[in-house]
């Protein structure tokens, strides 16, 4: 294990708008602890890259600690918290939306009404035999991956968090489950975790409208910002957290700036 110190000397670049200092390697986490930095492994977001994470094992965050974890470029994999720190690269970038200001496009109101029949179900996450049945056909049909989690896998990736969790569950009409999305609850915000759905009826755009429905459900419980996690500029699969403007990206000195590309 290394100590990785958050230390006094960096609050002054925090501070600083402009900036252009940048943490290496990455920013450092909002308090104190210790961290075990990963072996390298194939990048999965960029093809012949390499990637390494820090991460550390979390019990159980006090309501708003993870969000400043977040604003310090973390992220979560059920209890385990990780930062990509890669040698030479800083594609990763956490993307947010402020939620007052969002403004849904036209094909995004397309999306709305296209899924206006669903039922929605907002609860707390639970596991059950149907919702893994849809997680392995999403991986299967849409990502390609050979079927080898099993149900305890799944449940420890994505039903047991050390924070306040909701889950948003989306069926149709006939009460059959097209979709699943899970979201991080805190005093400030709303954070994307994971969406899965039946591939089957990806012409509903499904993805697009759990975005916009929980960007919603975000502004009427009056939390600022919804957060989408990582975007990778060059990843085709991560193009989509772009489509929602304006959207801030966290810069490498520990600022969130509204990208220009937003503005477009």
């Amino acid at each position: 294990m290394q100590n990785e110190d958050a230390g006094v000397s960096a609050h002054s670049a925090f501070c600083t708008p402009h900036s252009t200092f940048s943490f290496y390697p990455s920013l450092p986490p909002p308090i104190p602890l210790e961290m075990v930095t990963f072996d390298e492994h194939p990048c999965p977001y960029l093809p012949g890259r390499m990637a390494r994470d820090r991460a550390f094992w979390a019990d159980r965050f006090p309501a708003g600690l993870y969000e400043k974890f977040e604003d310090s470029a973390f992220r979560r994999s059920g209890h385990v918290v990780y930062q990509p720190v890669c040698k030479g690269c800083r594609q990763c970038v956490p993307i947010r939306v402020p939620v007052n200001r969002f403004q849904p496009s036209k094909s995004q109101r397309r999306s709305l009404r296209k899924n206006s029949d669903l039922q929605i179900e907002v609860g707390p996450p639970i596991a059950t035999p149907e919702k893994f049945s849809l997680y392995q056909k999403y991986t299967a049909d849409w990502h390609g991956a050979k079927p080898k989690e099993t149900s305890e896998d799944f449940e420890s990736f994505l039903y047991q968090s050390p924070v306040e969790t909701l889950e948003f569950s989306y069926r149709d009409s006939a009460g059959q489950l097209l979709a699943v999305g899970i979201c991080d609850f805190e005093p400030k915000s709303l954070s994307s975790v994971y969406f899965y759905f039946d591939p089957a009826h990806a012409a509903r755009g499904l993805g697009t409208f759990s975005v916009v429905y929980e960007l919603a459900y975000a502004k009427q419980r009056h939390l600022p910002h919804y957060y989408l996690g990582y975007f990778v500029a060059g990843c085709a699969s991560m193009r989509y957290k772009s489509n929602f403007h304006p959207y801030e990206l966290l810069g490498t000195d520990g600022v969130w700036r509204e990208s220009s590309a937003s503005s477009v």
